[in-house]
């Protein structure tokens, strides 16, 4: 599923070349019968035409079209989901779950493998998630607050990373690449972390992310940004799917367990 680096740097490249542009017409295939959500289809496009696109942002992992009439087109990319802009229309496929027409004659196009995806037509983000935690790149992600919540929940380390409510964008890869550059093992209770251990997995958490966005996202299977290209951050991971290989800091073999449902990698000789 793409993660925070993923969908901002998808919404950076949208907003160059759609901010100001207005929906001219809009098409849900019937074959994405989960893709629209809390309207039906019809009504979801008919609301969306003529609407004009301000701003775009993101929550977590929702990318977030701010429009003009002060509503918000929410989208999710779940796993398989990829939300790209072509000039010439959209290209031809059986995954093709949604296009909207702007009026410069491009296209958005909505594909989807697995059909997880999702989006909303709403006049509050709250709709769509009220539980989000604070946002990782933003002055919001504070330290001690963050401290305090690792110091009162006995779970893994690592599932509280990928709580959302905790912190919104982070998922396998990052807590993966977090934890290690932090050296803390995945499955240590989170109550049991020091100040400094915190504090430096508080560091981690935004350099790892910050690389990510460098490298315009990690591509293991489907993610692509908005013109079609892989991210390249998949080259330069430390652990995330490297199980049985050396550890690039110290030649120890990566390790594969499972926490929190996921599978998770790391090296036993650097993280304590």
């Amino acid at each position: 599923m793409p993660e925070l680096p993923e969908v901002e740097t998808i919404r950076r490249d949208l907003e160059s070349v759609i901010s100001g542009r207005s929906v001219a017409s809009a098409w849900v295939s019937e074959n994405a019968p989960r893709l629209v959500q809390l309207i039906p289809p019809d009504e979801f496009c008919k609301q969306l035409k003529g609407q004009r696109i301000e701003r775009l942002s993101r929550r977590g992992k929702y990318l977030i079209l701010n429009l003009q009439s002060g509503l918000i087109w929410a989208v999710h990319l779940r796993m398989t989901g990829r939300f790209q802009h072509n000039v010439e229309g959209c290209p031809e496929s059986p995954y093709l779950r949604a296009w909207f027409e702007l009026d410069d004659g491009s296209f958005l196009c909505f594909a989807d493998l697995r059909k997880f995806g999702m989006m909303w037509l709403v006049d509050d983000f709250s709709a769509v998630n009220p539980l989000l935690g604070p946002e990782p790149l933003e002055d919001g992600f504070d330290l001690k607050e963050f401290a305090a919540t690792m110091k009162r929940r006995s779970a893994p380390v690592k599932a509280l990373l990928l709580d959302q409510t905790v912190l919104a964008g982070v998922g396998n890869i990052y807590a993966d690449e977090a934890l290690f550059a932090a050296g803390i093992r995945p499955a240590r209770a989170a109550s049991t972390l020091t100040r400094p251990a915190v504090a430096r997995l508080h560091q981690r958490v935004q350099d790892v992310l910050h690389a990510a966005l460098g490298d315009r996202g990690s591509s293991f299977s489907d993610y692509v940004d908005a013109s079609g290209q892989q991210g390249s951050h998949q080259l330069n991971v430390q652990v995330f799917r490297r199980t049985g290989e050396p550890c690039y800091a110290c030649g120890t073999e990566i390790r594969r367990i499972k926490v929190a449902g996921r599978s998770t990698h790391y090296c036993p000789r650097c993280q304590k």
